[in-house]
Protein backbone atom coordinates (compact mmCIF):
# COMPACT_ATOMS: atom_id res chain seq x y z
CA UNK A 1 0.00 0.00 0.00
CA UNK A 2 2.77 2.41 -0.91
CA UNK A 3 1.92 6.06 -1.28
CA UNK A 4 -0.72 5.98 1.44
CA UNK A 5 0.08 7.48 4.85
CA UNK A 6 -2.79 7.15 7.35
CA UNK A 7 -3.31 10.45 9.15
CA UNK A 8 -3.05 10.60 12.96
CA UNK A 9 -2.73 6.82 13.14
CA UNK A 10 -1.40 6.74 16.71
CA UNK A 11 -4.22 8.98 17.93
CA UNK A 12 -6.84 6.92 16.08
CA UNK A 13 -5.59 3.72 17.71
CA UNK A 14 -5.49 5.39 21.11
CA UNK A 15 -9.11 6.53 20.81
CA UNK A 16 -10.37 3.30 19.21
CA UNK A 17 -8.47 1.08 21.68
CA UNK A 18 -8.66 -2.18 19.67
CA UNK A 19 -9.07 -5.36 21.73
CA UNK A 20 -9.11 -9.09 21.07
CA UNK A 21 -12.39 -10.57 19.96
CA UNK A 22 -13.91 -7.21 18.98
CA UNK A 23 -15.28 -6.14 15.61
CA UNK A 24 -14.63 -2.78 13.95
CA UNK A 25 -15.82 -0.83 10.92
CA UNK A 26 -13.40 1.23 8.84
CA UNK A 27 -15.95 3.26 6.91
CA UNK A 28 -13.41 4.94 4.65
CA UNK A 29 -11.04 2.08 3.80
CA UNK A 30 -8.93 3.98 1.25
CA UNK A 31 -5.43 2.52 1.32
CA UNK A 32 -6.17 0.27 4.28
CA UNK A 33 -3.85 2.06 6.69
CA UNK A 34 -6.26 2.19 9.61
CA UNK A 35 -7.66 -1.29 8.99
CA UNK A 36 -4.18 -2.83 8.91
CA UNK A 37 -3.13 -1.08 12.10
CA UNK A 38 -6.32 -2.15 13.92
CA UNK A 39 -5.84 -5.77 12.86
CA UNK A 40 -2.19 -5.68 13.94
CA UNK A 41 -3.06 -4.14 17.31
CA UNK A 42 -5.49 -6.88 18.37
CA UNK A 43 -6.90 -10.26 17.36
CA UNK A 44 -10.09 -8.70 16.03
CA UNK A 45 -12.05 -8.35 12.80
CA UNK A 46 -12.56 -5.32 10.55
CA UNK A 47 -15.22 -4.52 7.96
CA UNK A 48 -13.78 -2.08 5.44
CA UNK A 49 -16.15 0.04 3.38
CA UNK A 50 -15.28 2.25 0.42
CA UNK A 51 -17.36 3.54 -2.47
CA UNK A 52 -14.29 3.65 -4.71
CA UNK A 53 -14.00 0.34 -6.61
CA UNK A 54 -10.27 0.97 -7.05
CA UNK A 55 -9.82 0.98 -3.27
CA UNK A 56 -11.65 -2.33 -2.94
CA UNK A 57 -9.52 -3.86 -5.69
CA UNK A 58 -6.27 -2.67 -4.08
CA UNK A 59 -7.39 -3.96 -0.71
CA UNK A 60 -7.61 -7.58 -1.81
CA UNK A 61 -3.95 -8.09 -0.89
CA UNK A 62 -4.82 -7.13 2.69
CA UNK A 63 -7.84 -9.46 2.65
CA UNK A 64 -5.43 -12.28 1.83
CA UNK A 65 -2.90 -11.14 4.42
CA UNK A 66 -5.45 -11.00 7.23
CA UNK A 67 -7.25 -14.16 6.12
CA UNK A 68 -10.71 -14.32 7.66
CA UNK A 69 -10.31 -11.13 9.69
CA UNK A 70 -10.80 -8.42 7.05
CA UNK A 71 -13.91 -8.12 4.90
CA UNK A 72 -14.29 -5.43 2.21
CA UNK A 73 -17.53 -4.02 0.87
CA UNK A 74 -17.94 -1.52 -1.96
CA UNK A 75 -20.53 1.03 -0.91
CA UNK A 76 -21.16 4.20 1.04
CA UNK A 77 -20.31 4.33 4.73
CA UNK A 78 -23.69 5.91 5.34
CA UNK A 79 -25.06 2.39 4.67
CA UNK A 80 -22.84 0.71 7.25
CA UNK A 81 -25.91 -0.38 9.21
CA UNK A 82 -26.85 -2.49 6.16
CA UNK A 83 -23.43 -4.16 6.13
CA UNK A 84 -22.93 -4.69 9.89
CA UNK A 85 -25.44 -5.35 12.64
CA UNK A 86 -23.20 -4.22 15.50
CA UNK A 87 -19.65 -3.03 16.07
CA UNK A 88 -17.25 -2.26 18.88
CA UNK A 89 -15.85 0.72 17.02
CA UNK A 90 -16.24 2.83 13.89
CA UNK A 91 -13.50 4.96 12.35
CA UNK A 92 -14.02 7.49 9.54
CA UNK A 93 -11.21 9.29 7.71
CA UNK A 94 -13.08 11.90 5.69
CA UNK A 95 -12.09 13.53 2.42
CA UNK A 96 -9.94 12.34 -0.47
CA UNK A 97 -7.51 9.45 -0.18
CA UNK A 98 -3.91 9.85 -1.30
CA UNK A 99 -4.55 7.42 -4.15
CA UNK A 100 -7.44 9.49 -5.47
CA UNK A 101 -5.57 12.76 -5.06
CA UNK A 102 -2.39 11.50 -6.73
CA UNK A 103 -4.06 10.14 -9.88
CA UNK A 104 -4.59 12.94 -12.43
CA UNK A 105 -7.19 10.84 -14.23
CA UNK A 106 -9.47 11.05 -11.18
CA UNK A 107 -9.61 14.85 -11.45
CA UNK A 108 -9.36 15.71 -7.74
CA UNK A 109 -6.21 17.83 -7.99
CA UNK A 110 -4.93 20.61 -10.22
CA UNK A 111 -1.27 19.79 -9.62
CA UNK A 112 -1.34 17.84 -12.89
CA UNK A 113 -3.85 18.23 -15.68
CA UNK A 114 -6.59 15.65 -15.92
CA UNK A 115 -10.28 15.28 -16.71
CA UNK A 116 -12.60 17.22 -14.40
CA UNK A 117 -14.14 14.19 -12.75
CA UNK A 118 -13.91 14.05 -8.89
CA UNK A 119 -16.33 11.13 -8.50
CA UNK A 120 -15.26 8.84 -5.66
CA UNK A 121 -17.55 6.05 -6.85
CA UNK A 122 -16.64 6.48 -10.55
CA UNK A 123 -20.35 6.82 -11.31
CA UNK A 124 -22.98 9.54 -11.46
CA UNK A 125 -22.59 13.25 -12.18
CA UNK A 126 -19.00 14.42 -12.63
CA UNK A 127 -17.61 17.82 -11.74
CA UNK A 128 -17.48 18.63 -15.47
CA UNK A 129 -21.16 17.73 -15.82
CA UNK A 130 -22.01 20.09 -13.01
CA UNK A 131 -19.92 23.13 -13.97
CA UNK A 132 -21.07 22.93 -17.57
CA UNK A 133 -24.81 22.74 -16.86
CA UNK A 134 -25.44 24.62 -13.58
CA UNK A 135 -26.69 28.19 -13.68
CA UNK A 136 -24.71 31.02 -12.14
CA UNK A 137 -26.68 31.11 -8.91
CA UNK A 138 -26.32 27.37 -8.30
CA UNK A 139 -22.61 27.45 -9.06
CA UNK A 140 -22.08 30.48 -6.84
CA UNK A 141 -24.01 29.00 -3.91
CA UNK A 142 -22.14 25.71 -4.18
CA UNK A 143 -18.71 27.35 -4.23
CA UNK A 144 -19.66 29.68 -1.41
CA UNK A 145 -21.29 27.07 0.83
CA UNK A 146 -18.93 24.15 0.37
CA UNK A 147 -15.73 26.03 -0.34
CA UNK A 148 -16.37 28.97 2.01
CA UNK A 149 -15.11 31.08 -0.88
CA UNK A 150 -15.84 34.81 -0.61
CA UNK A 151 -15.37 35.40 -4.35
CA UNK A 152 -17.82 32.66 -5.33
CA UNK A 153 -20.04 34.86 -7.52
CA UNK A 154 -17.11 36.20 -9.52
CA UNK A 155 -15.74 32.67 -9.98
CA UNK A 156 -19.13 31.33 -11.09
CA UNK A 157 -19.44 34.04 -13.73
CA UNK A 158 -15.94 33.28 -15.02
CA UNK A 159 -16.66 29.56 -15.26
CA UNK A 160 -19.87 30.12 -17.22
CA UNK A 161 -18.10 32.53 -19.58
CA UNK A 162 -15.40 29.94 -20.28
CA UNK A 163 -17.63 26.90 -20.76
CA UNK A 164 -17.17 24.16 -21.74
CA UNK A 165 -14.72 23.39 -18.94
CA UNK A 166 -13.32 19.87 -19.18
CA UNK A 167 -9.94 19.73 -17.43
CA UNK A 168 -8.50 20.43 -13.99
CA UNK A 169 -5.78 22.75 -15.29
CA UNK A 170 -8.32 24.73 -17.30
CA UNK A 171 -10.58 25.18 -14.29
CA UNK A 172 -7.69 26.13 -12.00
CA UNK A 173 -6.60 28.80 -14.49
CA UNK A 174 -10.13 30.20 -14.80
CA UNK A 175 -10.54 30.43 -11.02
CA UNK A 176 -7.08 31.94 -10.51
CA UNK A 177 -7.73 34.64 -13.09
CA UNK A 178 -11.12 35.41 -11.57
CA UNK A 179 -9.54 35.75 -8.12
CA UNK A 180 -7.05 38.33 -9.36
CA UNK A 181 -3.34 38.88 -8.63
CA UNK A 182 -3.86 39.45 -4.88
CA UNK A 183 -4.99 35.85 -4.41
CA UNK A 184 -1.62 34.58 -5.58
CA UNK A 185 -0.02 36.04 -2.46
CA UNK A 186 -2.04 33.77 -0.18
CA UNK A 187 -0.62 30.56 1.26
CA UNK A 188 -3.11 28.32 -0.54
CA UNK A 189 -3.69 28.15 -4.29
CA UNK A 190 -6.55 30.41 -5.48
CA UNK A 191 -8.47 27.41 -6.83
CA UNK A 192 -8.25 25.24 -3.70
CA UNK A 193 -11.60 26.22 -2.20
CA UNK A 194 -13.43 25.92 -5.51
CA UNK A 195 -12.08 22.42 -6.09
CA UNK A 196 -13.08 21.47 -2.54
CA UNK A 197 -16.59 22.79 -3.11
CA UNK A 198 -17.08 20.89 -6.37
CA UNK A 199 -15.76 17.67 -4.84
CA UNK A 200 -18.09 17.96 -1.85
CA UNK A 201 -21.06 18.65 -4.14
CA UNK A 202 -20.35 15.85 -6.62
CA UNK A 203 -19.95 13.27 -3.84
CA UNK A 204 -22.60 14.68 -1.47
CA UNK A 205 -19.94 14.48 1.23
CA UNK A 206 -21.80 16.41 3.91
CA UNK A 207 -25.01 14.45 3.36
CA UNK A 208 -22.98 11.25 3.44
CA UNK A 209 -21.34 12.32 6.71
CA UNK A 210 -24.66 13.18 8.34
CA UNK A 211 -26.17 9.84 7.37
CA UNK A 212 -22.98 7.99 8.26
CA UNK A 213 -22.84 9.37 11.79
CA UNK A 214 -26.43 8.29 12.37
CA UNK A 215 -25.65 4.83 10.99
CA UNK A 216 -22.60 4.53 13.26
CA UNK A 217 -24.74 5.35 16.28
CA UNK A 218 -27.15 2.55 15.28
CA UNK A 219 -24.54 -0.20 15.05
CA UNK A 220 -22.22 0.72 17.91
CA UNK A 221 -22.48 -1.53 20.93
CA UNK A 222 -22.54 0.01 24.41
CA UNK A 223 -18.96 1.07 25.16
CA UNK A 224 -18.29 1.13 21.41
CA UNK A 225 -16.14 3.97 20.11
CA UNK A 226 -16.67 6.41 17.26
CA UNK A 227 -13.52 8.08 15.90
CA UNK A 228 -13.70 10.65 13.10
CA UNK A 229 -10.83 12.46 11.37
CA UNK A 230 -11.93 15.49 9.34
CA UNK A 231 -10.01 17.90 7.15
CA UNK A 232 -12.04 21.09 6.86
CA UNK A 233 -14.25 23.19 9.08
CA UNK A 234 -17.56 22.12 7.54
CA UNK A 235 -16.93 18.48 8.41
CA UNK A 236 -15.47 19.23 11.82
CA UNK A 237 -18.46 21.37 12.81
CA UNK A 238 -20.84 18.57 11.84
CA UNK A 239 -18.93 15.97 13.85
CA UNK A 240 -18.63 18.30 16.84
CA UNK A 241 -22.35 19.07 16.79
CA UNK A 242 -23.30 15.40 16.40
CA UNK A 243 -21.23 14.31 19.38
CA UNK A 244 -21.94 17.23 21.69
CA UNK A 245 -25.70 17.22 21.09
CA UNK A 246 -25.79 13.53 21.93
CA UNK A 247 -23.56 13.79 24.98
CA UNK A 248 -25.21 16.74 26.75
CA UNK A 249 -26.99 15.69 29.92
CA UNK A 250 -30.02 17.38 31.40
CA UNK A 251 -29.26 20.00 34.08
CA UNK A 252 -28.16 18.54 37.41
CA UNK A 253 -30.40 18.85 40.45
CA UNK A 254 -27.38 20.14 42.33
CA UNK A 255 -24.16 21.60 41.06
CA UNK A 256 -22.37 19.42 43.61
CA UNK A 257 -23.84 16.22 42.18
CA UNK A 258 -21.92 14.36 39.46
CA UNK A 259 -23.39 14.39 35.96
CA UNK A 260 -25.14 11.15 34.99
CA UNK A 261 -25.42 11.30 31.22
CA UNK A 262 -27.00 7.87 30.93
CA UNK A 263 -29.86 8.85 33.24
CA UNK A 264 -30.87 11.57 30.81
CA UNK A 265 -30.64 9.55 27.60
CA UNK A 266 -27.34 10.87 26.23
CA UNK A 267 -25.82 8.55 23.64
CA UNK A 268 -22.13 9.41 23.99
CA UNK A 269 -19.47 10.26 26.49
CA UNK A 270 -17.00 12.61 24.81
CA UNK A 271 -13.49 11.21 24.55
CA UNK A 272 -12.24 14.51 23.11
CA UNK A 273 -13.56 17.73 24.59
CA UNK A 274 -11.39 19.53 22.04
CA UNK A 275 -10.27 18.12 18.70
CA UNK A 276 -6.95 16.33 18.63
CA UNK A 277 -4.58 17.62 15.95
CA UNK A 278 -1.44 16.18 14.32
CA UNK A 279 1.95 16.63 15.91
CA UNK A 280 4.51 18.91 14.30
CA UNK A 281 6.54 15.81 13.46
CA UNK A 282 3.64 14.24 11.56
CA UNK A 283 2.91 17.44 9.64
CA UNK A 284 6.58 17.66 8.69
CA UNK A 285 6.61 14.11 7.32
CA UNK A 286 3.07 14.22 5.87
CA UNK A 287 1.98 17.79 4.98
CA UNK A 288 -1.52 16.58 4.04
CA UNK A 289 -2.15 15.98 7.74
CA UNK A 290 -1.83 19.66 8.65
CA UNK A 291 -5.56 20.43 8.64
CA UNK A 292 -6.71 17.18 10.28
CA UNK A 293 -8.86 17.18 13.41
CA UNK A 294 -9.87 14.11 15.37
CA UNK A 295 -12.98 13.81 17.53
CA UNK A 296 -14.18 10.71 19.35
CA UNK A 297 -17.00 9.48 21.55
CA UNK A 298 -17.80 6.44 23.67
CA UNK A 299 -21.31 5.06 23.22
CA UNK A 300 -23.23 4.70 26.47
CA UNK A 301 -25.70 2.00 27.34
CA UNK A 302 -29.19 2.59 25.99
Amino acid sequence: MSGHIPVMLNEVLEMLSPRDGASYVDGTFGGGGYASAILEAADCTVLGIDRDPDAIARGQTLVERFAGRLTLVQGEFSCMDQFAQESDGVVLDLGVSSFQFDQPARGFSFREDGPLDMRMSLSGESAADFVNTADERTLSLTISRYGEEKNARRIARAIIAARPVTGTAQLAAIVSEAQGPAALRHAIHPATRTFQALRIHVNDELGELERGLDAALKILKPQGRLVVVSFHSLEDRMVKRFLTERSTAAPRASRHAPADTRAHGAAFQLLTTRPRTPTDEEISSNPRARSAKLRAGLKLAA
